[in-house]
């Protein structure tokens, strides 16, 4: 490739003597003559002192600059936004979460469709900032590598901040004193990375490399070590590789790749927003991807991975074996994978799996086929009377396959919460939490709090919740969400009535109100949609554009 071609979107803003005042800007960025012959390469981080999840990024942002720099390229770096979903749960500000992913790549496309740069690096550490920076890669289109900003560390006694939220809902029983919940309060984060189970941040740093965004190994990583460091600077360097071969986000996130990173995400037991990610990710990209992908996949892949929340293991503890790479050779053995995927190595996902070793005899954390944690998929689509066009559940077996019991609907987060706290709650409800989807939010918040203090009042097996909002990677239980058609759009969960019998049943994939079609036309009939609640700003407009969770809740459809 000329180096034209390495440079068809920097060689428009710098070249020529039309462009000397370009180049008078970037001189005082530090541009010297020779830099503006090079093809530039955009490192979009996440930093900020928010979160821990991120807190970090910037010196992983300086790693991946100083190595497109030693490959031949010039660096800049240029930050986005991020929020934390563990400060804002249970609370009005957890509204943003989801609209954060949107901006994320709203500001990605942005920048770099603005400045020009050539290729990308984009370091994500937290559960929206990471499709949104996909997203935003496959906007653009040009040569890019993620990196994942790697996991925490687990806290004292093996805590981590689900431990925190399941303490509050322990205390709520009388099983822990204030003193004891403050201990595992101050102890639980130690420093730096992202949430340390398979919970949404690992599970989408996963997914992303197992749809070969990411190079081989960055999903799995301690984010203080000194491997994270020798990943940043790889993909600084990568993008210039894949500016030679002229390899884009498209030829690497095709049909088969998203196949892949279904797969992968069912064998690690991962979180239920991977279904909302991955859609809106293939929507983004032009990859035709649907609920029932899902349902296929998911009928021949197993959970193989002992990881929290449902399970016993971190990440971290994952990372000292070998992390996914050896569980994605024995998909791919296994005939489980697309060997033939391009990746953002410039190779094939069966050619940089071929090396890789398998994990030691003596683990426990990843299981073979013969003895999975299930024998088919966790993540359950299911439709019904309920749930028109879909509803996906996260069901490992452990807590049952079969749910029927009464509603006791509640019309917010905080509400279900007071009444979970308070022992309103009883062991037979099944919690309704509506108008708290994409629209009726608006932002289709997490339900982290209310599952947390089921769990932690001890009605984890007693108790379910549905909700046509989501839940964090972290939560587990009887739960259903991503309802749809949500609340605020008139679906049937918000004609569901206190007292009504309704069933899951996690095996024919159903979930089912018990009530008549013509007393449910009569309720419909009587329903009023609500007014919304914000008028101006990000929700509102949020709220005007974004399509249903079933296609990803994305804002941009055409």
């Amino acid at each position: 490739m000329t180096e034209d071609k390495r440079r068809r979107y920097s060689a428009p803003v710098v070249d020529g003597i039309g462009k000397s005042a370009s180049r008078a800007m970037l001189r005082a960025v530090g541009f010297t003559d020779e830099d503006f012959r090079k093809p530039q390469v955009g490192i979009a981080s996440t930093w900020s002192n928010l979160t821990p999840c991120n807190m970090h990024i910037n010196r992983l942002a300086e790693e991946s600059a100083a190595g497109a720099d030693e490959a031949g390229g010039k660096a800049l770096i240029f930050n986005t936004i991020t929020v934390s979903d563990g400060i804002a749960n249970g609370t009005e500000g957890m509204k943003y979460s989801l609209v954060s992913r949107e901006v994320i790549a709203d500001s990605i496309e942005t920048t770099a469709g603005c400045e020009g740069f050539d290729g990308l690096v984009a370091i994500g550490g937290c559960d929206k900032n990471m499709p949104g920076c996909i997203m935003g890669l496959a906007r653009l289109n040009r040569p890019s590598v993620f990196v994942y900003g790697g996991t925490i560390m687990p806290g004292e006694n093996h805590t981590d901040i689900i431990s925190v939220f399941e303490a509050v809902g322990a205390h709520a029983r009388g099983d822990l004193d204030l003193i004891e919940v403050k201990q595992i309060e101050e102890t639980a984060i130690p420093g730096p990375g992202s949430c340390g189970g398979m919970y949404t941040a690992n599970t989408m740093a996963s997914a992303i490399e197992a749809m070969g965004m990411s190079l081989p190994g960055s999903s799995a990583q301690n984010a203080v070590s000194g491997s994270k460091a020798e990943d940043c600077r790889a993909a600084g360097a990568a993008v210039l590789n894949l500016l030679d071969k002229d390899i884009k986000p498209s030829d690497v996130m095709t049909r088969e790749a998203f196949e892949n990173a279904i797969t992968v995400v069912i064998a690690l037991g991962g979180s239920t927003n991977a279904v909302l990610h991955l859609l809106a990710m293939a929507s983004t990209v032009g990859v035709e991807l649907s609920l029932d992908d899902f349902v296929e996949i998911g009928r021949r892949v197993p959970v193989l991975a002992d990881l929290r929340p449902s399970g016993h293991y971190m990440m971290s503890e994952l990372v000292a074996i070998g992390g996914i790479q050896p569980l994605m050779k024995m998909l791919l053995d296994r005939g489980l994978l697309h060997g033939d995927c391009l990746t953002v190595t410039g190779r094939t996902l069966a050619e940089n799996l071929q090396a890789v070793a398998p994990y030691p005899q003596d683990q426990n954390i990843i299981h073979a086929f013969d003895n999975p944690i299930k024998a088919d998929s966790h993540l359950r689509i299911l439709f019904g009377n309920l749930a028109p066009t879909g509803a996906v559940a996260k069901i490992t077996g452990k807590e049952g396959t079969h749910f029927t019991g009464r509603a006791r609907v509640f019309h917010s987060e905080e509400e279900a919460q007071e009444r979970i706290l308070d022992g309103t709650v009883v062991a037979g409800d099944v919690l309704v939490i509506r108008y708290e989807g994409p629209k009726g939010g608006p932002g289709m918040r997490e339900m982290l709090s209310p599952t947390s203090a089921i769990m932690g009042k001890g009605l984890g097996s007693d108790v379910a919740l549905i909700t046509d909002g989501r839940f964090s990677g972290g939560s587990h239980g009887f739960v259903v969400g991503h309802i749809t058609p949500e609340a605020a759009e008139g679906g049937p969960i918000a004609l569901v009535e206190d007292g009504d019998t309704i069933t899951i049943d996690a095996v024919s994939n159903r979930i089912e109100l018990d009530v008549p079609d013509s007393e449910l036309e009569q309720r419909l009939s009587a329903w009023q949609a609500p007014q919304p609640r914000f008028t101006r700003g990000v929700l509102a407009k949020y709220a005007r554009t974004v399509s249903s969770a079933s296609l990803g809740a994305v804002t941009d459809l055409p």
